[in-house]
Formats: C-alpha cells, sequence, structure tokens
C-alpha cells in the first residue's frame, strides 16, 4: 500500500496549510527522522494527541545550528514537545569507547551527524529563541533517564537534572502517553502553569521543596551527589525504590537554589489503555519525504513485528527499562495484536512472516505476582539471584497468541526474536511454551543473554546464577534434537562490568570454549545515565549495600576483557596472551582444544 503525506502527521507549514490547518496546537521536535510506527516514541504521542482532538506536528532532525527551522513552522498555540527520539542523543553518537559512531540507523540513509549531541537541550535552546514564551516540554529516553542528577559518562562529572540544562517548563518521563494528555488537556482549558504541577509522569522546577505540595521525599541534592559518591549512592537507590506507580512518592532534589520536582510514576496502562494505543492510524512506514535518502534503515527490524507488552520485572543492573517503563508488566489483549497482524498481512513487502511478538521481554505477559498491583513492587529482584518463592510462573496466555497469529491467512511463521527471559522458562514446569518455542517460533537463532558465567559478576548485574542458563541451553538442545531442528543460541554478554575483574572475564572465556560457544558479537559495558550498574561504575560502591566493588576503568585492562571474549579471533592473540600472563593463567597458551591461544611466535 502506497502512502501519501496526507496519511502523516503534517512535516511542515506548507503540509499544514494544505491541510486548512491555519493554527496548530502542539510542535513535536524529534531528534529522529520521522516514523510513523508505534516502536517510534514520537509517532506515539503524535497519534496519541491527535486521537484527542489536538493539531500536532512534527519537526524531525531540524537544523540546529539556528532557529530559522522551529520558526518556519509557525508557533503552536500551547507548546512544543521536544524529544531525542528513541535513544540517547549521545549513546546514538559514541560507542562505549567514546568513539564517534559512523551511522545512524534513525537517520535518512544512516547518515550521521543530523542531530546534535545533547539534542534535548540544542533543541530547547532553539525553541526559546524562537518562541520566548511559549511552554516546552521534554520528554523520551533522554529526558527519562536524565531527570535527577545524574553521571554523565562523556563528561566523566555528574550532571545537572536536565530540567535546568534545558530550561524546559515539564518534563514527562516513562512511557507518557498519559501525561502528555493530561497535560494538553489543561492547557487547552487554559490551566495556569500551577495546575500541571500534580500531573502523574511528570517533573518540573519549584521555588524550593517547602513549595511542592503532598509528603514527597526529598533525596541528596545535586551539590551533594557531586561532592560525595555515597550521597550519589544513596540518591540513587531512592530513585529507583520510588519509581513505582502504586507505592512510589514525589521525589525533590535541590539544585543550584532550586527543587527539581518528580511526581510519581503514571499508573500502568490497562489493556484497553494498551490497545487504543496500537490501534490508532499508523502508516507503518517512514515519511515519504525520506525515499530519496534511501529511506530510514531502523523501521528494517520492526516493519513486520509487533509489541505486546510492556514493563519488565527482571530488573537487570544495567538495563534502562526499570528506570524508564517500569518493573510492572501491562499486555494488550489477543484481538488487539491479531488485528495489528492482519494488517501487517496487508502490508506492502509482507512475504508471510511476522519477525517478532515481543516486546521489552518477549515473554512476559502478565505481572510477576498478584500482591504488586495492591502494595507495589518488592525492593528485592523477581528473579535474581534465585526466584522469589511468589513468582507467578505461566505461559499460557503467550502460547495461545502465538497459535492465533500463526493460524492467520497469509501467515507462514510467527517468530520471537525479541530476548526471552531464560530463567523464566525453566521455571515453567509444564514446558509448553518451550517446546513451541523451539518448533515453531525461531528463525535458526534465539537471542538469549546470560551476559556472564560468573556467579559473583552476575550478582552485580542483578542477573540469575550461571546454573540457570546452563539448564536452560541442556533443555533447548534436548527439544531441538526431539523436533529435528538445527537452531542456536545467540548469547549476549557484556565485558568490563563493574564487579568483573581480569580473572572473571578469562573464567568466562574459559567457559565460552568449553561449551563451544564463540559470540561474533559483545558489547563493553555502557554506562548510561539512570541505571544502577552506572551508579557502580562511578561510585565505586554498590548502592544496594553500599559496599565497595570492583570497577575495570583502565582502558587496556577493558581491551583485555573485551578481547577474551573473542579469544579465537587471531588479531585478538596478542592482548589475549597478555591478559592470560596478567591474570596468571599461562596454563591456557597452548596448543589443543582447553588452550585459548597459541604461544607467540619467536620474534614476536
Amino acid at each position: 500500500m502506497a502512502f501519501s503525506t496526507y496519511d502523516f502527521l503534517p512535516v511542515s507549514r506548507e503540509d499544514m496549510i494544505s491541510r486548512g490547518w491555519y493554527y496548530y496546537d502542539f510542535l513535536l521536535i524529534s531528534g529522529d527522522a520521522y516514523v510513523d510506527h508505534p516502536s517510534f516514541g514520537a509517532a506515539v504521542i503524535g497519534r496519541v494527541l491527535e486521537a484527542e482532538g489536538f493539531r500536532v506536528a512534527i519537526l524531525a532532525q531540524p537544523a540546529f545550528r539556528d532557529e530559522s527551522a522551529v520558526l518556519a513552522m509557525g508557533k503552536p498555540r500551547y507548546a512544543a514537545l521536544v524529544t531525542s527520539g528513541n535513544l540517547d542523543s549521545m549513546v546514538a553518537h559514541y560507542t562505549a569507547a567514546k568513539r564517534r559512531r559512523g551511522e545512524d540507523f534513525y537517520s535518512p540513509g544512516k547518515k550521521a551527524g543530523l542531530r546534535p549531541d545533547r539534542a534535548l537541550t540544542v533543541y530547547c535552546g532553539l525553541v526559546r529563541s524562537a518562541f520566548p514564551e511559549l511552554p516546552i516540554i521534554i520528554g523520551g529516553l533522554e529526558a527519562s533517564l536524565r531527570r535527577f542528577a545524574h553521571y554523565d559518562y562523556w563528561d566523566n562529572r555528574v550532571r545537572r537534572p536536565i530540567l535546568f540544562d534545558t530550561g524546559a517548563d515539564y518534563l514527562v518521563y516513562g512511557m507518557g502517553e498519559n501525561a502528555i494528555v493530561e497535560l494538553a488537556k489543561r492547557m487547552s482549558s487554559r490551566g495556569k502553569p500551577a495546575d500541571l504541577t500534580d500531573v502523574r509522569g511528570t517533573g518540573f522546577i519549584a521555588r524550593d521543596a517547602s513549595a511542592c505540595s503532598g509528603n514527597p521525599v526529598v533525596c541528596e541534592s545535586y551539590e551533594e551527589v557531586s561532592a560525595s559518591k555515597e550521597a550519589y549512592a544513596r540518591a540513587t537507590m531512592l530513585q529507583h525504590y520510588e519509581h513505582d506507580a502504586v507505592r512510589g512518592r514525589t521525589v525533590v532534589q535541590e539544585c543550584d537554589g532550586r527543587a527539581l520536582v518528580i511526581r510519581p510514576p503514571a499508573r500502568v496502562p490497562s489493556t484497553g489503555e494498551l490497545d487504543r494505543i496500537y490501534s490508532l492510524p499508523y502508516t507503518r512506514e517512514p515519511h515519504p519525504m525520506y525515499a530519496d535518502a534511501g529511506g530510514v534503515p531502523a523501521i528494517d527490524e520492526v516493519r513486520f513485528s509487533i509489541i505486546h507488552n510492556r514493563g519488565c520485572f527482571g530488573g537487570c543492573n544495567f538495563c534502562a527499562l526499570a528506570f524508564h517503563q517500569g518493573r510492572t508488566v501491562s499486555s494488550r489483549s489477543h484481538e488487539s495484536v491479531v488485528a495489528e497482524a492482519v494488517r501487517i498481512t496487508k502490508s506492502e513487502g509482507f512475504k508471510g512472516y511476522i519477525h517478532d511478538v515481543g516486546g521489552p521481554t518477549a515473554n512476559f505477559r502478565r505481572p510477576s505476582c498478584q500482591a504488586q498491583l495492591e502494595r507495589g513492587m518488592c525492593p528485592r529482584n523477581c528473579l535474581s539471584p534465585e526466584p522469589c518463592p511468589s513468582l507467578e510462573v505461566d505461559h499460557t496466555d503467550y502460547v495461545l497468541l502465538l497459535r492465533r497469529l500463526a493460524a492467520l491467512p497469509g501467515v507462514k511463521k510467527v517468530f520471537v526474536r525479541s530476548g526471552v527471559r531464560f530463567d523464566y522458562m525453566v521455571l515453567d514446569g509444564k514446558g509448553e511454551f518451550f517446546a513451541e518455542l523451539v518448533k515453531n517460533h525461531i528463525s535458526g537463532q534465539l537471542k538469549v543473554a546470560p551476559e556472564h558465567c560468573v556467579d559473583k559478576v552476575l550478582y552485580y548485574m542483578e542477573k540469575p546464577r550461571n546454573a540457570a542458563f546452563e539448564k536452560f541451553s541442556e533443555k533447548f538442545l534436548r527439544l531441538n534434537e526431539r523436533y529435528g531442528k538445527r537452531q542456536f543460541l545467540v548469547p549476549y554478554l557484556i565485558s568490563s562490568h563493574p564487579g568483573s575483574t581480569l580473572r572473571d572475564a578469562i573464567a568466562l572465556a574459559e567457559y565460552l570454549n568449553r561449551t563451544g560457544r564463540h559470540p561474533e558479537q559483545v558489547q563493553d559495558f555502557y554506562p548510561t545515565p539512570g541505571t544502577i550498574s552506572t551508579c557502580m561504575y562511578y561510585t565505586g560502591l554498590d548502592p544496594r549495600t553500599m559496599e565497595p566493588v570492583y570497577v575495570p576503568r583502565a582502558r587496556e585492562e577493558k581491551a583485555m576483557q573485551r578481547a577474551l571474549l573473542q579469544w579465537r579471533k587471531p588479531d585478538n592473540r596478542a592482548i589475549v596472551r597478555r591478559a592470560l600472563e596478567k591474570g596468571g593463567r599461562r596454563d591456557l597458551i597452548g596448543y589443543g582444544k582447553r588452550f585459548l591461544v597459541p604461544p607467540a611466535k619467536q620474534g614476536n
């Protein structure tokens, strides 16, 4: 199906006028190219506001040297909504080694440099210059994870809460549909600024803590967390603890003589609310204006995929999900997912394969226990290091959903390509999902995330003990043999995570060699804003216990830990030998299967 520009939200002043719009309500500025698909946050917010009767225009990846691109759109009636896109702009631009990326999959033709570093701050400056009195609301992942004072890996220092750097009026964090609609409705009814300060899932700057209504909890100030790593660790744990839609309280953090106020998280969306969000008239395509530049590559991974859930109670310490979407899982109805699948079958280029029915964690479709719906999430992890006795394990609903999708006319195969929680799967005594997954829903490779094999390191990651992965791997092999399949596990691994010593990295390399796994891709630990692992990296403390934790920071050791995970590569042999010598494991240098690398040739 070919789409015209009228099937999308307007992207220019001319576009608005052609629709007979001589005013509009909200200008939505995004650091990503405009892709009208529910996997892209800007598209979701735009469509949700449109469904509420508001006129929204999209300004995607505007030129950022001056305000001319913003001025060209004309002033909206109510506010500018600003997001850096689906990723933090610094993560989008730089590798874990702080090298500039040469490609940007969220830009037309993968062209890099179409959004600025620290995009929220730059875009807000453009809006303020163009329309000085216009309210600005920031949102998306960059705003969400930087809402409090936070360690910034690229500056190697603690930065202020992002509202202070951007000069925006309000911040929406988490999955912001309900919050942005509430703000929009109050603005359209000519609400005063004071009327906008009690919306869940939002933040703003107040005169001081006394100006905050209710019974807020005060965490250490920006000045305190900048001066004391112990204070930073304490503040981090408080902020994560209060990020709960049931029991969370307003959190106040003082900064520069004023007070940041972060209201409790928005309520977890109901099934009906999610269904409405995903039923909106997305074209599921990049805007036609990008056709000559080669389209927007980020669509390729999701064009024929479906998101069926939100939230993740896995709670890995290095993951942004817990502090963004939250740990309480909510899911769409079967009818909603099936309706989206039917739309996909009618899409141009669909060849009968639904690439994914997933989300943050593919095999979560229910809360981890019913008690959390009344009392909120427990401080302890539901799955790590051992599963909680109250954990309710059931894949029945997900199995039925996959069966319904696979039976649709025009569907040849339904795959699960999002990560699955293998530790949750092995706890399911029925085993029905595991069997059907292996038999019907893997396209040759299954992504899983053991991350490491040393239990001490897994503890710092908030991952299950390695025995759970071993049990999963053995059953995966048996099921493949039963069904005559030749399918492979693709394990995600992280090197140099806080708590991982060089000897731990060597132990992981030994384990991979012994089990016959040869990862093609590994990830250096990347200290992204807002996570507990990043707190460990910055402070050298485990904020859960306030005990010291080893942090590999030296460039040479980080290179060694990474190379050890890919010891088979000829280019890595020299550095692997140095790592083994430094770690006191020369016994792993030699010829034969149990050795990692051969001895250096004489003269090398």
